[in-house]
């Protein structure tokens, strides 16, 4: 792995251009909204993003799966959530009065659509065959990510409920919907964990490897260079592909339960704390006044 990365340009490792539209977008954020939001958590799921998306971990995602599950979770589970909590309310109510097409957009903004449009695009993507296809093509690989990233931030709204007066489920059904995602999600999960032999040819075949990684290089290192350099995933891993993706497999099931089950604590003290604010209304209107 060390020798790999070694041989990779400042631009394959960190990918500057991302860092860039990311420091830009946290420059007018703090200049715009430093008084109407949470600038410390909006800030934290820029810099989550960039781990998924632009650090070394991008790269090391084309040897390991391991990495590339822990690419999703700093994107999909740790980076939507903290924008959606660091962007202003305010912002929020403007965008819903501005958007066109309410009725279509009410219809895709639903719990349930969310909530099988992420696990299902998810559950979709590792599948070997579609995995092994989207990593071979730039394109349609950044374009599902994108997909992704969407479908995410749609199912995060009602987990979070950012907008007090927009789409919002009771805090009895939000734990309800936030166990739900995790059950859905936990079929692709076992199936790489207990596949009996490694499933996918972007870890295990030395010709797709090496067209994968060929992306991530300098234009004059092609396939063949990368083949003779190098060999194949295999002499630059820790592990034999099988237990890597087991690894990868249970990292993300491990990091979905923490994150949903520190957001089902979230919401249940949530809940509490109105229905002790509710008690203690009622007590005060009850007192006779003389």
């Amino acid at each position: 792995m060390e020798m790999l990365l070694s041989q990779l340009s400042f631009r394959a490792l960190w990918t500057p251009e991302l860092a860039f539209a990311l420091l830009s977008i946290a420059l007018l954020y703090i200049w715009f909204a430093r008084k109407k939001g949470r600038p410390i958590l909006f800030l934290l799921g820029l810099c989550a993003l960039y781990i998924g998306w632009g650090s070394p971990f991008f790269v090391a995602g084309h040897v390991m799966m391991t990495f590339h599950m822990l690419q999703m979770v700093f994107t999909y589970f740790i980076a939507v959530p903290l924008l959606l909590l660091g962007i202003p309310k305010s912002w929020y109510i403007f965008l819903d009065a501005k958007l066109p097409a309410k009725k279509i957009r009410h219809f895709f903004w639903h719990p349930i659509v969310a909530l099988l449009l992420f696990n299902g695009l998810f559950s979709f993507y590792h599948v070997p065959m579609i995995f092994d296809t989207l990593m071979q093509a730039p394109f349609l690989h950044s374009g599902y990510q994108w997909l992704l990233l969407g479908a995410s931030a749609l199912m995060w709204w009602f987990m979070l409920a950012p907008l007090p007066n927009g789409y919002k489920l009771p805090d009895l059904r939000r734990i309800f919907y936030i166990f739900a995602n995790g059950l859905l999600i936990t079929p692709a999960c076992a199936l790489i964990i207990f596949a009996p032999e490694a499933m996918y040819a972007t870890y295990t075949d030395p010709l797709i490897w090496s067209k994968v990684m060929a992306f991530c290089l300098p234009g004059n290192v092609g396939p063949d260079a990368l083949l003779s350099l190098f060999g194949g995933p295999r002499s630059m891993t820790f592990f034999d592909a099988r237990t890597d993706q087991q690894l990868a497999g249970v990292l993300m099931k491990v990091f979905q339960e923490i994150v949903y089950g520190t957001m089902i604590g979230y919401v249940f003290k949530q809940w509490l704390k109105k229905e002790k604010l509710q008690d203690g209304e009622m007590t005060i209107s009850d007192i006779p006044r003389h």
